[in-house]
C-alpha cells in the first residue's frame, strides 16, 4: 500500500548583525529558520525583518533576560510567527506577518502584553479595508504596512545560507547581505 509523506520544512541558517541605532540595540544573532511548504520566500524574509525591527525589545522590555525567537507559524495558527518571552515564560511580544483574521488577533491581545502585524502582501490595502474596523478596539496591537516592492526586493535575498546586517535607524530597517541590500520603511497603520 502507497503512503504519501508529508512534506517537511526546509531549513534556513542565518546570521543576523543587528544595529539599531534607534535603540542602541547591537547584536548578532544565529537562526535557524523553518520554512513551510507552503511559506513563500518573501514571508520567511519578512520574519526575519520582524525580528531585526524588534530584537531592541530583548533589552527594552526584558532588560536582557528574555528569549525571542520564531514560533511554530504556518504549522500551528495558534502559535506566533515571532515571540519574546521573559524569564518568567511571560509573552510579553506577540508577532504575525501577513495578513492574519481578526479572531487569533483577539486571542493573541489575550496572551501577550504587545502584538504586533507585519502586513506585506500587495493585497495588504484590501485585508486592512476588510478588517480596520474590527481591530480599533484592541490597544495592545499595532499594524504596519512593509512596502511590497521593498518586500519582494527582500525575498529577493533569500538563500539557504544567509549572513545579513541590519542596520534599523528613523524606523527604517537597512538589511544588506551578498545579494545587496535593500530598504524598508513600514508604515505604520494603527
Amino acid at each position: 500500500m502507497p503512503h504519501t509523506m508529508a512534506l517537511k520544512s526546509t531549513i534556513y541558517k542565518t546570521t543576523l548583525a543587528i544595529a539599531d541605532i534607534d535603540h542602541s540595540y547591537y547584536a548578532d544573532h544565529a537562526l535557524t529558520l523553518a520554512r513551510h511548504p507552503s511559506e513563500t520566500d518573501e514571508r520567511m524574509m519578512i520574519r526575519l525583518l520582524a525580528l531585526a525591527l524588534n530584537a531592541h525589545e530583548l533589552q527594552d522590555t526584558c532588560a536582557g533576560d528574555g528569549t525571542l525567537a520564531f514560533g511554530a507559524g504556518l504549522s500551528d495558527p495558534d502559535d506566533p510567527d515571532l515571540w519574546l518571552r521573559d524569564f518568567t515564560g511571560a509573552t510579553r511580544l506577540w508577532v504575525e506577518v501577513g495578513q492574519p483574521e481578526d479572531r487569533p488577533l483577539v486571542k493573541a491581545c489575550q496572551k501577550a502584553d504587545a502584538v504586533k502585524v507585519y502586513a506585506f502582501h500587495h493585497a495588504a490595502e484590501v485585508w486592512w479595508k476588510g478588517i480596520q474596523n474590527k481591530l480599533t478596539r484592541l490597544d495592545k496591537l499595532q499594524v504596519y504596512r512593509v512596502p511590497a516592492d521593498a518586500s519582494q526586493h527582500l525575498a529577493t535575498m533569500a538563500a539557504r545560507s544567509m549572513h545579513l546586517q541590519a542596520t534599523v535607524q528613523d524606523g527604517a530597517a537597512t538589511i544588506s547581505g551578498e545579494s545587496g541590500s535593500v530598504v524598508i520603511e513600514p508604515a505604520r497603520w494603527m
